[in-house]
């Protein structure tokens, strides 16, 4: 199912000179917290979250927790493309998980280069658990020599019980296996590595790191990795960098960086 906002031309300064193929393709995975600092209830600061994308120069964001025209955030705040516009992101798609406070709420995918085939596709939750509903967001992304790959964005469920997570992740890995095109996906997964759901993505997709990755909750004090950036198949891409960016002030995530070269 289709849905959410066509990508669009932004205004922000994009460099043009670079090849997400030939140098290899910025990832960035970033929990926002619908732009909340978390040391400023009620406070909107879209620019920190601009600024940490402008400080690290992604190809690709997957980005979690994203409002649009909610009260919470602003009714005439689309963040997704407000975010886009900010950091010089020329591309943009969100795609709605729920109703929330007259808007919506979901995730997006923001770009440098051109993207086409956006979809939404909910994920399933159990009636009972009473779950929040979640999304997979994709996009087929044109780079500049020519390749495509598919890029992903999600969020799964954050109850204590994982019956949702894994849910989730089944149907994920069920849908993007069957992509004819690479895949890089990237989200919040809620899930710690050593749990079935990491090892459930781990059966389909590679990891951008596996050992010592760095921790990405709490902010203050950093003890668990719940945000990942993973890809397949594993043999198209070499993992040059990955790293957890230490922005302490902007989100309740660390963001998660990672550049993968393909082969």
């Amino acid at each position: 199912m289709a849905c959410g906002n066509k990508p669009i031309q932004g205004t922000g300064s994009v460099d043009r000179n670079r090849s997400g193929a030939a140098s290899g393709l910025r990832v960035l995975c970033y929990n926002i917290h619908h732009a909340n600092p978390p040391s400023k209830p009620g406070i909107i600061d879209l620019e920190a979250i601009a600024k940490v994308i402008r400080d690290n120069s992604p190809d690709l964001v997957a980005l979690q927790e994203v409002d649009v025209n909610t009260i919470r955030s602003g009714k005439t705040s689309n963040q997704a493309a407000d975010i886009a516009k900010l950091s010089g992101m020329p591309h943009y798609y969100f795609a709605k998980a729920i109703d929330h406070e007259g808007g919506e709420y979901g995730v997006a995918i923001l770009s440098r280069f051109p993207m086409e085939d956006m979809k939404n596709t909910q994920l399933p939750t159990e009636a009972e658990t009473k779950g929040e509903r979640r999304t997979l967001a994709t996009a087929v992304i044109r780079l500049p020599d020519g390749k495509r790959i598919v890029f992903a964005s999600t969020h799964l469920d954050a109850q204590k019980s994982d019956t949702n997570r894994f849910l989730q992740i089944n149907k994920i890995t069920e849908i993007l296996q069957h992509e004819k095109l690479p895949v890089v996906i990237a989200g919040d997964f809620n899930a710690y590595p050593s749990t079935r759901i990491i090892n459930r993505l781990d059966h389909f997709f590679k990891r951008s790191c596996i050992v010592d990755c760095g921790h990405t909750i709490p902010v203050v004090n950093p003890r668990n990795t719940i945000d990942y950036v993973a890809f397949s198949p594993d043999d198209k891409f070499t993992v040059t960098e990955h790293k957890v960016i230490d922005e302490k002030y902007a989100s309740d995530h660390l963001p998660v960086s990672a550049v993968l070269k393909m082969k």
